[in-house]
C-alpha cells in the first residue's frame, strides 16, 4: 500500500492541543487567521482532559488570591461546562472543547496527529511533516506561522533552537531561591486515579507488579480519607522543608498529585514509557497500602478508575529573548510588552518523586499578588515564525513553578494565537510584535483578557467618551464605573455597577451626546472571579463551587439603542451564561443612547456589569 501524503497550507498552523494550544487556534481563527491546531491525542485539553483529569488552576490559587481567575476564551470554555456538565464529567468536558474547536469558523483540527519531523531553512519552518494514526496519511502543514504548543518544545526543538531542562544556578538571574549550582532536576509526572465508595467492605488484591509502600515510606505525604488544603482561612499556608505542612488538596477520592515520578531520570522525555509503567506500579502499590495497610478510613471505597497517561509538569524551556525569572514573579512586575499574568505560587517538586522518602514531596514559595509575563517570552529567540504556548515558554526553572499551570498557560495562549494573527497580517516575525504591542495589548482587554497594569483605551470604542446615568447603584459601584477600563475588581476597587434589580429591572445608559453609528456592543458582567468552576476530581474542590451558574452572572437583560426618544433597536437576552456578551447589529445604526436593563441574574437580586464596550 502506497503512503498518501496530503499538503495543508495555512496561515497559523498550533501544534499541541492542550488549552494553550487550543485558546491560541481559537484566538488566532477569530483574529481571521485561516489555522490548523494539531493534537497527538484523540481529544483536546491535556492535562485538563478525561486522560489525566486534572484541575485547572492559575493565578488565584485556589481561590486564596481573589478577583484573579482568569478570564477570555478560558472561562467561556469553563462557563459552556458549567452550563452543560453540572456534575462536571471529565468526558463530557472533553466534548466541549472539542466543540469550540471543531465548529470555530476558520479552524480545521487535526487529532490523533503526531508531528514527525520539521523543515527548516535559515532559522525559518518552512513546514511540519505528521502522521495521522487514524487515517494512516501523511500530512505535511505549511504556514508562515507555527506555535508551538506541544509542552515539551517539541516543534522548536526538532528545529534546532535553544532550549533548557533543569534548573539555573543562583548567579544567573540573581534568584534567592535558585541552587548555588545549575542542575538538570526537574518535577515529576503524575497518574491520578479516583476511588468510590461502595457502602459495604470491598477487598483489594494487590498485582504481583504494585510496588509495597510502608507507613514509613509515606510518613510525609498525607494519606488517609482526608482534605489537606493549601489555603488556610482564605491565605496561603506558607510552607518550606521544614514546616510539616503539605501544600495542595489531598484526598482518596481524586488520587494524590504526589504519586510522582520523573524528576530522578537522564531524559524524562525519553524515558517517557518507563516512566508510565513505574507509575502504575506506585498507584496500585499505594492503593494497597491504603487498603491493606493499616486503617486510613478507606474500608468501603473501590478503585474506580486510573489513568494511563501521566500528566507532565515540567520537561523542557525554550528559549526566546527573556527569561522570566523568580525576581519578576516576587515583585508583581508589570512589563511594558505584558501580554499573560500568573500568580499561582512558585512550586518546587522534590527530585524523587514518591521514592523520595525522606523529604515533603513539595516545597511552595509564596508571594502576594500578580506578575505579568512580557511578550519577549512567548517566541523562540533562534527561529523566524516560532511562537510559543504552554509550559515551554522562556522562564527560569523558578519562575516556571508558578507559569507552568494550565490557567496561566490558556491566557498566554491566548495572546500568542491574537499575536499569530497579527503577524499574519503584518507580515512580521513574532519578535517585530513588539513593535505593535499597544495593538496587541488593547485586543487582548477587548476580548476579555486581563493585562494587570492595562486599562482599555481603544479609540474605536465610542462608549469610552459617553456620559453615564443609571436607575440607581450601591454604594461604591457607580454607574461610570463600565467604562473605567479595567473590567474586574481590583484590589478595593470595584470596577463594576451594581444595583438592586426591581420590577423592571436596573438600568444602566450611555449617552453620545450626539448621533453616533454602532454596529456592536460589548457587554461583560461578574461571574464572579474569586470562585472556582472548573471540573475537579477532588471532593472539597467540586464542593466549593455554586452548583449552578455564579449567582453574580447576568441572566436575562435586554439592550435599546435609541435616536433621541425613538428606540432603533430592541434585543431580549434570555438565560445568559456567559461573561462577555456580544451584541451584533443587523445593520449599523445612528443612535444617541444606548441603555441596558438588566432584569434578572442567577442567583442574587442585583445587576452587575463591568463593562460596556460600543463599536
Amino acid at each position: 500500500m502506497s503512503k498518501k501524503t496530503v499538503s495543508k497550507e495555512y496561515e497559523v498552523v498550533v501544534v499541541g492541543g492542550g488549552l494553550s494550544g487550543v485558546c491560541a487556534a481559537i484566538a488566532a481563527a477569530r483574529e481571521g487567521a485561516r489555522t490548523a491546531i494539531i493534537q497527538n491525542r484523540p481529544m483536546f485539553g491535556g492535562c485538563a482532559g478525561s486522560e489525566i483529569r486534572m484541575h485547572i488552576v492559575g493565578a488565584s490559587s485556589h481561590g486564596a488570591k481573589k478577583n484573579l481567575a482568569e478570564t477570555g476564551i478560558l472561562i467561556e470554555i469553563l462557563l459552556e461546562n458549567k452550563r452543560r456538565n453540572p456534575y462536571a464529567s471529565f468526558p463530557v468536558f472533553d466534548s466541549v472543547i472539542w466543540e469550540k474547536v471543531r465548529f470555530q469558523e476558520n479552524l480545521d483540527p487535526y487529532l490523533n496527529t503526531n508531528m514527525d519531523d520539521v523543515v527548516v531553512e535559515d532559522g525559518t519552518v518552512k513546514a511540519i511533516i505528521c502522521h495521522q494514526n487514524t487515517t494512516e496519511k501523511e500530512l505535511v502543514f505549511t504556514a508562515p506561522l507555527f506555535v508551538d504548543a506541544t509542552g515539551h518544545g517539541t516543534l522548536c526543538t526538532l528545529a534546532g533552537a535553544a532550549g533548557r531542562i533543569g534548573s539555573e544556578s543562583r548567579a544567573e538571574f540573581q534568584e534567592p531561591n535558585a541552587p548555588d549550582e545549575p542542575n538538570d532536576d526537574t518535577m515529576g509526572n503524575t497518574m491520578m486515579f479516583t476511588a468510590i465508595d461502595r457502602g459495604e467492605p470491598v477487598k483489594f488484591r494487590r498485582p504481583f507488579w504494585a510496588y509495597t509502600f510502608s507507613e514509613d515510606d509515606l510518613k510525609y505525604r498525607t494519606h488517609d480519607n482526608s482534605m489537606g488544603s493549601h489555603v488556610d482561612g482564605g491565605k496561603l499556608v506558607e510552607f518550606d522543608e521544614n514546616s510539616g505542612r503539605l501544600p495542595h488538596f489531598s484526598s482518596v477520592d481524586a488520587g494524590y498529585w504526589w504519586i510522582e515520578l520523573g524528576g530522578q531520570y537522564d531524559d524524562i522525555i525519553g524515558e517517557g514509557e518507563e516512566i508510565r509503567d513505574e507509575l502504575m506500579k506506585c498507584v496500585y502499590g499505594v492503593w494497597d497500602h491504603l487498603k491493606n495497610g493499616g486503617d486510613h478510613g478507606v474500608e468501603n471505597y473501590d478503585l474506580d478508575w486510573v489513568g494511563m497517561v501521566p500528566g507532565y509538569r515540567e520537561s523542557r524551556r525554550i528559549e526566546g529573548d527573556y527569561f522570566l525569572n523568580e525576581n519578576d514573579v516576587r515583585a508583581n512586575r508589570i512589563f511594558p510588552d505584558a501580554v499573560a499574568y500568573g500568580g499561582w505560587q512558585m512550586d518546587q517538586h522534590v527530585r524523587g518523586g514518591i521514592m523520595d522518602f525522606d523529604k515533603l514531596p513539595s516545597r511552595i514559595l509564596n508571594f502576594d499578588g500578580c506578575y505579568t509575563i512580557p511578550w519577549r517570552c512567548y517566541y523562540s529567540k533562534d527561529l523566524n515564525n516560532v511562537m510559543l504556548a504552554g509550559r515551554d515558554i522562556s522562564t527560569s526553572k523558578m519562575a516556571f513553578g508558578s507559569s507552568r499551570v494550565m490557567g496561566t498557560c490558556a491566557v498566554g495562549g491566548q495572546a500568542v494565537g491574537t499575536a499569530a494573527a497579527m503577524a499574519v497580517r503584518y507580515g512580521c516575525t513574532p519578535r517585530q510584535i513588539g513593535e505593535h504591542m499597544d495593538e496587541l495589548q488593547q485586543r487582548l482587554l477587548r476580548d476579555d483578557c486581563y493585562i494587570p497594569g492595562f486599562v482599555n483605551h481603544d479609540e474605536k470604542d465610542k462608549a469610552r467618551l459617553a456620559s453615564v446615568t443609571a436607575s440607581g447603584c450601591t454604594a461604591g459601584n457607580e454607574p461610570e464605573k463600565v467604562i473605567n477600563g479595567v473590567s474586574r475588581t481590583v484590589g478595593a476597587e470595584s470596577n463594576c455597577w451594581e444595583a438592586v434589580i426591581g420590577p423592571e429591572g436596573a438600568s444602566v445608559s450611555l449617552d453620545f451626546g450626539g448621533v453616533t453609528e454602532l454596529s456592536e456592543i460589548r457587554l461583560t458582567f461578574d461571574p464572579n472571579l474569586s470562585r472556582e468552576i472548573m471540573p475537579s476530581l477532588t471532593r472539597n474542590v467540586r464542593e466549593r463551587q455554586v452548583k449552578g451558574m455564579p449567582d453574580e452572572l447576568v441572566k436575562d437583560y435586554r439592550v435599546q439603542l435609541f435616536n433621541g426618544e425613538r428606540e432603533i433597536f430592541s434585543r431580549d437576552v434570555t438565560d445568559n451564561y456567559q461573561r462577555l456578551n456580544r451584541i451584533i447589529l443587523p445593520e449599523a445604526a445612528g443612535c444617541t443612547r444606548l441603555t441596558v436593563t438588566v432584569l434578572a441574574a442567577h442567583g442574587i437580586d442585583r445587576a452587575r456589569i463591568f463593562e460596556i464596550r460600543a463599536y
